[in-house]
C-alpha cells in the first residue's frame, strides 16, 4: 500500500512467481497489477488483480480503508488480470457499485456466469462525483480490448490509463521504462495504432498531471518522454537510423554471411549494426526490435521449401502488428532450390511502406565468389540508398518552453494550446 497523492492509494501487488505473461512473454523481472483507491465522501477502487494475489489485494484494500466500507468498483479493462477478483471483492462488500460500460458487462457475464445487481453503466465522458474528486470516462475502444475504457478524475488531473503506457516488470525491481515498455506496447498494443492516435485526440485538451497505469510506475514526471513514445510507436515511426539484422543459421553458414555483412557495414560503411539470433533471442525481444529500427536485413535457410520456422513466425509477428514504413534487405540460403526470398516477400505482401533494397543474396549452401559480390553490393547499394530514400520530414518543429511538449507541421496555430501544460502558442519557440 503506497500512497500517491492525498486520498488516493496504490494497492496493486507485484507478481514474481509468474514466467511467462499471457502465456507467451518472458517476465524475468516479474510483473505488477495495478489497483487503485480514492477516499473521499465516496470511496472508489479502480479495477482488480490477477486471481493468484486475492487475499494480498483485499488485505491492501482493508489496510486502507481500515473500517470504511467502498462504494464503486470501476473497471476500465476486463482482462483476466485485472478484472478476476471482482466477485472476490462483492463476497467481502456486497454492498459495492460495480462501475463500467455496457461491452464491460457484457463480458462479465461472460467470464463470472454470475448477476452483478448493483452496477452503474457509464456512457463516455459520463462523469461521476465522489464529493470532492470527479471522475470522467473516457472510452478507447480496440487499446486493445473493445471494452476499454479510461478515467480522468479533475481535480488532480490524474489519468488512469488501463493497459496503456504499461510495462512489463514488477515494481520492486528497479528497471528502466522504455525497453519494457516498448517490448509491451509493440507485443500486445502494436497492432492499434490507429486507436491509440484516435485516444491522443479525446486527451489533447486534458491536462495531464500523472499516469495511472495497470502494469508499471505511476508516471508523474516529465510526461512528453512518455506520450512521444507512444506516438512514434502508434504512428509506426522508427526509433533509429541503424540497421537490424535478424537471421536463422543451421549450420552456421548464414550466420557467417552476416557477420560478414555487419562488419562490411560497420568498418566499410560506419553503420551500427544489430544482430538477432532469432532462435535464441526472446521472440517478443526481436519483435519490437524489429519496430525500433529503420534499416531490416532479413537472413534465413529455406526448409521444407518454405523459410525456417522461427523466422516465419517472426515475419508472421510482424504482420499482425502492422509492420511498415522499413528499408529492406534480404538474404537467403539453401543448397538446391532457394525459395526463401520470395517467402519472406510474400508474407510481407500486404505490409505497406516497405522500400526493398536490391540485390537479394542469394548463398547456395555457402558463400562463394559471386554470392560474396552480391554481399558486397548488398551493403553498398543499402548504405546509399537508405540515405538516398530517407523519407524527408518538412515539418517544422516547436517546443514548450515550460513543459518541452513538441509540436509539428507547417505552422504553430495561433490558437494553439499545449496538451501538456496548457500554455498558449506565445510560449513555444521554433526548433531550428
Amino acid at each position: 500500500m503506497t500512497e500517491i497523492l492525498t486520498n488516493i492509494y496504490y494497492v496493486g501487488v507485484n507478481d514474481h512467481n509468474i514466467d511467462l505473461f499471457e502465456g507467451q512473454y518472458k517476465v524475468n523481472d516479474g510483473m505488477s497489477y495495478n489497483s487503485y483507491i480514492i477516499l473521499d465522501e465516496k470511496i472508489a477502487i479502480f479495477d482488480t488483480v490477477d486471481k493468484h494475489f486475492s487475499n494480498e489485494w483485499i488485505t491492501n484494500i482493508k489496510e486502507v480503508l481500515k473500517d470504511k466500507k467502498p462504494d464503486y468498483l470501476i473497471i476500465q479493462h476486463m482482462e483476466p488480470d485485472h478484472s478476476a477478483n471482482i466477485m472476490n471483492l462483492l463476497n467481502v462488500y456486497p454492498d459495492i457499485t460495480v462501475v463500467s460500460n455496457d461491452k464491460a458487462f457484457k463480458m462479465m457475464n461472460q467470464f463470472f456466469h454470475q448477476e452483478i445487481k448493483n452496477k452503474l453503466v457509464v456512457k463516455e465522458n459520463d462523469i461521476l462525483s465522489l464529493g470532492n474528486y470527479e471522475l470522467k470516462f473516457i472510452f478507447a475502444p480496440m487499446v486493445h480490448w473493445p471494452e476499454v475504457m479510461m478515467t480522468y478524475e479533475i481535480k488532480t488531473k490524474s489519468f488512469f490509463s488501463a493497459d496503456a503506457f504499461g510495462k512489463f516488470g514488477a515494481l520492486d525491481v528497479k528497471q528502466d521504462w522504455l525497453d519494457e515498455a516498448r517490448r509491451y506496447y509493440i507485443g500486445i498494443v502494436g497492432k492499434y495504432g490507429l486507436q491509440v492516435q484516435a485516444l491522443f485526440k479525446k486527451i489533447a485538451n486534458i491536462e495531464v498531471n500523472r499516469i495511472l497505469t495497470l502494469h508499471g510506475p505511476v508516471l508523474d514526471s516529465n510526461l512528453n518522454y512518455y506520450l512521444n513514445y507512444y506516438n512514434i510507436w502508434s504512428k509506426y515511426e522508427s526509433e533509429s537510423d541503424d540497421i537490424a539484422i535478424f537471421y536463422t543459421s543451421i549450420y552456421g553458414n548464414t550466420k557467417s554471411v552476416v557477420g560478414r555483412l555487419q562488419s562490411k557495414l560497420t568498418h566499410k560503411y560506419k553503420k551500427n549494426v544489430v544482430i538477432y539470433d532469432l532462435a535464441r533471442t526472446d521472440l517478443s525481444l526481436c519483435i519490437s526490435e524489429a519496430f525500433k529500427y529503420k534499416n531490416i536485413i532479413f537472413a534465413t535457410t529455406t526448409y521444407n521449401m518454405t523459410i525456417f520456422p522461427i523466422m516465419d513466425i517472426f515475419l508472421t509477428a510482424l504482420v499482425e502488428r502492422n509492420f511498415q514504413n522499413k528499408n529492406i534487405g534480404i538474404i537467403e540460403n539453401g543448397s538446391w532450390a532457394p525459395v526463401a526470398a520470395r517467402i519472406i516477400k510474400e508474407k510481407l505482401s500486404n505490409s505497406k511502406n516497405l522500400n526493398y533494397i536490391d540485390p537479394i543474396v542469394t548463398i547456395i549452401s555457402s558463400l562463394d565468389d559471386n554470392s560474396l559480390l552480391k554481399l558486397d553490393e548488398l551493403a553498398a547499394n543499402f548504405t546509399s540508398k537508405i540515405a538516398i530514400t530517407k523519407p524527408v520530414n518538412n515539418k517544422r518543429k516547436w517546443v514548450c518552453k515550460i513543459c518541452g511538449y513538441t509540436y509539428e507541421g507547417e505552422e504553430l496555430p495561433k490558437d494553439f494550446v499545449c496538451p501538456i501544460c496548457k500554455h498558449p502558442s506565445s510560449d513555444f519557440e521554433e526548433v531550428k
